[in-house]
Order: structure tokens, then sequence, then C-alpha cells
């Protein structure tokens, strides 16, 4: 089913349903967002495309109802999502909304209070009603606003899957939805496809194939005139060739049931895309009563969000070991998936100047393997751009930052941290946040400070008990039995099989670019590094530091 009138329902939610507040970015960026909202409304009901997903679109729309909480403006205009769908043919029965619930204790709520409840797929396809006069197809109209939409007759006439004649000389209204066939989808691995807009686009065109015309389902969710009893509702329609209604439908009882339906429904084969679920109260409203507005039988629960919409409080970036720049989105927290994002990694600096994201925009993130927040895609930009300090790429590379120089405090850091965990030295009971409180006592400004910490200066740390201090400082003096082999790694050297590092410093710092190539299993490339690794002279103060300090091999 499509977007029904969620502006009618966000009206409905209290001001403490959004958990944002009221940021700064509210008054400068709501007309922003009310406009991209509206053009988003014009593409999904007009013209049968859909920009953003429905979640991210709810999820603007609420956005969107809270700023306005913040900054109400008195004579703005109220919202209507279909004003641009509006045909010219009058629908027999107005289309009703869907309310969407929003939890689970929302829906037991919402069925304690009600009886003979049935549960169905939330259908992802295009709104029609058809039209049967004396059991012959006469007219299919798409939903348009709810009250009058446009004629599509001739393409419906097409597809096999609606009845064209009735076994019986009926006149009769049904409501449904036209999707796109799918075999065997699972909503939860392969979500929508967009076969909504595929269906809605098809529907559009002057001319239908025999082919496009075969790959459209219909399901009927409303028989505005049926017979009172939800089943004989569903026996009715199957009689007639609208077997799917019948076949996915279930009654349920209560919040157990209706949860047991929905996650079967979003993680088993159907034979369309779906986003959630609705729930009908079987006793409803007489036909002629029924407005393009939510009705108090029928609502919808969502499938849990796989996308959220996040606003970005500010852009950092992160200088790895080696001197890649990552830059990271600090994100006003958004749940997704029950756990709270906060930040989100943009992947590399290239990709980030690509989409130039800044503080005050807004971005869909998801989860890649649903554990690790992913970017999207920017939905929204702020209007102002705001400067930041972007690291230059030609300052920070593979032998940059030994030392705390004027920008290396993140590239020190990590190689710090690469040192003492167990691909490096591992050193129990040392880590990046232990460097980093060295680092902050001024006892640390260059690679290998720490190899002359003594307990005196220890003691003048803040937050170092004794306990503490003896751990770390046993742990700092192992490091001086380990390995050649392993100090190499600790420092940081290009990758090299081991029997490939076989002698001292001074033998493998004598190798030039030819010497390492001609070395079994290092090329080109990677020659290069070596030599350079072993050539560079901060690495090679390093190294007589070390040979100073006794240190095995060097």
């Amino acid at each position: 089913m499509t977007r029904l009138l969620i502006a009618l329902l966000l009206s409905t939610l209290t001001f403490s349903a959004w958990a944002d507040g009221c940021p700064a970015e509210a008054r400068t960026q709501l007309g922003t967002l009310a406009e991209q909202i509206r053009q988003w409304d014009d593409s999904y009901h007009r013209l049968g495309h859909s920009p953003v997903s429905d979640e991210l679109y709810d999820q603007a729309r609420q956005r969107l109802a809270q700023w306005r909480e913040c900054f109400p403006q008195p004579t703005a205009k109220a919202d209507n999502p279909l004003a641009s769908a509006r045909g010219t043919l009058a629908h027999p029965v107005a289309h009703t909304g869907l309310a969407k619930l929003l939890d689970e204790q929302a829906v037991g709520t919402w069925l304690g209070t009600r009886q003979e409840v049935w549960i169905q797929p939330k259908v992802d396809g295009v709104a029609v009603t058809l039209v049967y006069r004396q059991g012959r197809l006469s007219r299919v109209i798409s939903r348009g606003d709810g009250l009058l939409g446009q004629d599509w007759s001739a393409s419906a006439r097409k597809i096999p899957a609606i009845v064209q004649q009735l076994p019986e000389p009926l006149d009769l209204v049904l409501q449904g939805e036209l999707y796109w066939r799918l075999d065997d989808h699972v909503q939860s691995a392969h979500g929508g496809l967009n076969a909504r807009s595929k269906v809605a686009g098809l529907m559009n065109r002057k001319h239908l194939s025999d082919i496009e015309a075969a790959g459209i389902g219909v399901f009927i969710w409303a028989w505005p005139d049926g017979p009172a009893a939800f089943n004989e509702r569903l026996a009715n329609l199957a009689r007639w060739g609208f077997t799917d209604s019948q076949r996915y439908s279930q009654p349920i009882q209560d919040i157990t049931h209706a949860a047991h339906w929905r996650a079967y429904w979003y993680n088993h084969p159907l034979p369309f895309a779906s986003d959630g679920v609705v729930l009908h109260q079987a006793q409803r409203a007489p036909a002629e009563r029924w407005q393009a507005s939510t009705p108090y039988w029928a609502v919808a629960w969502k499938y849990p969000a796989a996308k959220a919409l996040a606003l970005v409080r500010n852009v950092r970036f992160k200088i790895g070991r080696t001197g890649r720049i990552t830059p990271m989105l600090e994100l006003e927290p958004v749940r997704l998936d029950d756990r709270q994002i906060s930040r989100v990694n943009v992947g590399s600096l290239k990709r980030w100047q690509a989409l130039d994201i800044r503080p005050g925009d807004q971005v869909a993130i998801s989860l890649a393997g649903q554990i690790i927040p992913r970017l999207d895609q920017v939905i929204l930009r702020n209007t102002t751009r705001v400067d930041l300090p972007v690291p230059d790429p030609l300052d920070f590379h593979a032998l940059s930052c030994w030392q705390l120089d004027p920008g290396c405090e993140e590239q020190l850091l990590a190689r710090l941290t690469w040192l003492s965990g167990d691909q490096g030295l591992a050193l129990p009971h040392i880590g990046r946040e232990t460097w980093n409180i060295l680092i902050q006592a001024g006892l640390i400004a260059g690679f290998l400070d720490w190899l002359t910490l003594d307990a005196a200066e220890l003691a003048n740390i803040d937050g170092f008990g004794d306990r503490s201090r003896a751990r770390v400082l046993d742990s700092l003096h192992s490091a001086r039995q380990r390995p050649f082999a392993q100090w190499l790694k600790a420092l940081g050297i290009p990758p090299a099989a081991r029997n490939n590092l076989e002698g001292g410093w001074q033998t493998l710092a004598a190798k030039d670019t030819q010497a390492w190539q001609a070395t079994d299993g290092i090329g080109p490339g990677r020659a290069a590094q070596l030599s350079a690794f072993f050539r560079d002279p901060h690495v090679q103060a390093l190294a007589e530091t070390l040979r100073v300090a006794g240190i095995d091999g060097f």
C-alpha cells in the first residue's frame, strides 16, 4: 500500500514522541525540509517514483512535525501529501488511509479493544479501485488523492491477474493493490527492490505489453459493501479468482499472534514486496461513510526500519597509522534495529569530498551485515555550509608523524596503539587509552619516548593508582625482551614473509629497491615500500635508539 496520509497520522503524535529536541538546524532548515518532502510527495503520488524509501520518508515527516512544534507558524498551510496526485475520476468509495503503529506495545493496545481481527502482509504496490457492472470489469481507477484518481482501465484489461468477468452478474466495488510479481521474495533479505515504482511506471504508460501485464498481480484488501464476516469476504474473493487475499490472511487473537505473522512474512518467501503488516477489524463503518483519512478499523505495523535518517553534528577526520584519512560523522543519536547509532564511517577522504557532508546535513544510514553502521546517502543538505579543518592527504603517509608535531596527534597515537597490540609487541594492559593518558601528561612526544619512563614519572599522573602504575611499567619494560621480528612489526614495516627478514637491522637496511625486488615473493611495489622504510631518516633514528637500548637485532 502507498504512504496513506502520513501527515494526518503524525499530527496525532505528541511532541514527546520525538527525542531530538529542538536542534539549532530546525529554524534554518524547516522550510528546506518541508520543500523536499513536498517534492517527494509529488514524485511518489503523481509520478509513481520513490526517491527515498518509505521509512526515510516517514522519519523525515516526523522530524518536520517536531521542528514545526519547535517553531510554530500560525499561518502555515496544512500539508496534503496527495495534492499533486489528484485525478479526474471519482472513486465510488473513498480510499481510506492507514495509521502506522510505532511498536509492539501500541499494537497490543490497539488489539486490546477490538474483536475479530485479521492480519495481512502490507503489499508494496499501487492502490486501485476495481469497479464491476453486471459482473464485468467496468473501470479501474488509480488511488490519486483518495477521492479522485486516474483512469487505468485500458491497461488493467490486459492484466491476467485482474478478473475481467465475475461468475455472477454483480455490481461490485473492490479496493486493492497492484504489485510486481517476485519469485520467492524474502523482504528481510532483499528489501523492496523498487517493485512499487515498477508497477506505477507501467500503469502510467499509454501502452502495456502482454509480458509486462503478466508480471502484475493484484491483492484485494477491501470490499467496502461486502459481508460483515471477514472470512466470508475472503471466501467470496477467492471464488471469484482473487486468491491472494485468502491465502495471505490470518485471524489473530492477541499481540503474540500478530508478532508471529509479522516476523513470518518478513522472513519467509512471498510473491510480492511488502513493508509491514495490516491489521483489519471485521467490523467497520458503512461504505458511504468512508473518507480519505485514517479509519478506526485498520492500522499498519511496519517491518523493522532498515535505514535511519540521521542529523550530522560534526565531521571528524581520523588519521590512521599508515596516514590514511578516514572521515567520521558524529550524529545526533538514532535507533536502528534496537541499536543506538551516534557515529558512522564515511569510508575515505575521497568519498567524503564527493559527498561534501557538513554539520547540519541529514544522511541515511543502515547496518552492514546487521552490525556495522554504514553511510548510504545524503538526504538533505544544510543551507549553511560549515567550514571544516580538512587534513591535507599530502601531509600524511606511511612514514609521517613519528613525533608529536602539529596535526600528528592522531597518527602517532595510532602508531603506539599498533605497537602495543597483538600485531606488534603484544604488551598487556596497554592500549589506546593508556597511550593517550601518557601523551596528555606530557610524558610522550615521540614514538619511543616511553622506553625510558620510570616510576617517578608515572607517579605524577592523576588517575593512576599504585597498582596501575606498576602494571603499566612492568608491561613497558617487558618490551625490551621481545624478539627482533616482533619489533619490526611494531615499527610498522611493510608486510613481508618472515624468511625475507633474516639478519639484523644493518643487513636489511643495506638492501636497495633492486635487492628487495630480487627476493622471492616481493614485487616492485612492495620492494619500493621496504626500501623507503629502511632508508627513512626518522626510522633510522628509531633504530639507533633501539640499538642503544640494547634491543635484539638492532
